[in-house]
């Protein structure tokens, strides 16, 4: 029982702060007419979260560790791919005048990924975190306290895809679309900046 509540607090408090992952997800919903036409960024959020929980639980916290030049090398990386995601992101999101135009499956498939998997402080966070507090349990508590965690982060990401469709179905003008892209895009220069200052001042 005390593995399944460390894996559930852990999991909601790496997952709960307003990320790039969660708005996106969160604006699939919104933007589409079915909460079933999200499901493809919903499903790649979650694969890459177990992808990555996978590998945390299973001993890259201890690499990342042992070599912190990986660690820099990932931070500058990773701030470079985030502005350029964010340059993008808020040249696409037009006026807030524009109907809305929902992503295919394969942009959400593509996105999602890259926001998931390209995104070094998610990765840094989630294998640090994730990585350093399964090395307290062993064999089936390990395995138990990974699944859980996983779990947390599919609920989740359904969860906002459903709620975006929620409040989407309200939104007829695009105006909460335009300001989420455009929240979206801060987002990730704040976090690139954040990676920049670790980079250099840590």
């Amino acid at each position: 029982m005390d593995v399944f509540i460390h894996a559930v607090v852990l999991a909601f408090g790496l997952i709960l702060p307003l990320g790039v992952q969660n708005v996106f997800v969160f604006n699939q919903g919104l933007t589409q007419k079915k909460v079933q036409h999200a499901l493809p960024a919903v499903i790649t959020a979650g694969i890459s979260d177990t992808l990555l929980i996978g590998v945390a639980v299973g001993g890259m916290s201890l690499i990342l560790v042992q070599w912190p030049l990986l660690t820099n090398i990932l931070y500058g990386a990773g701030s470079l791919f985030l502005l350029y995601m964010a340059w993008g992101l808020w040249k696409s999101s037009g006026s807030p005048d524009e109907i809305p135009v929902a992503m295919s499956a394969g942009r959400q498939i593509a996105f999602a990924a890259s926001v998931s998997l390209l995104n070094p402080h998610a990765l840094l966070d989630t294998v640090a975190v994730i990585g350093t507090s399964s090395l307290q349990y062993e064999g089936v508590e390990r395995l138990y306290f990974a699944t859980t965690t996983i779990t947390v982060s599919w609920v989740w990401f359904l969860g906002l895809a459903g709620a975006g469709r929620v409040v989407g179905s309200h939104d007829r003008t695009g105006h909460l679309r335009f300001v989420l892209n455009r929240l979206s895009a801060l987002i990730m220069v704040g976090l690139a900046l954040m990676m920049c200052w670790k980079l250099f001042y840590a």
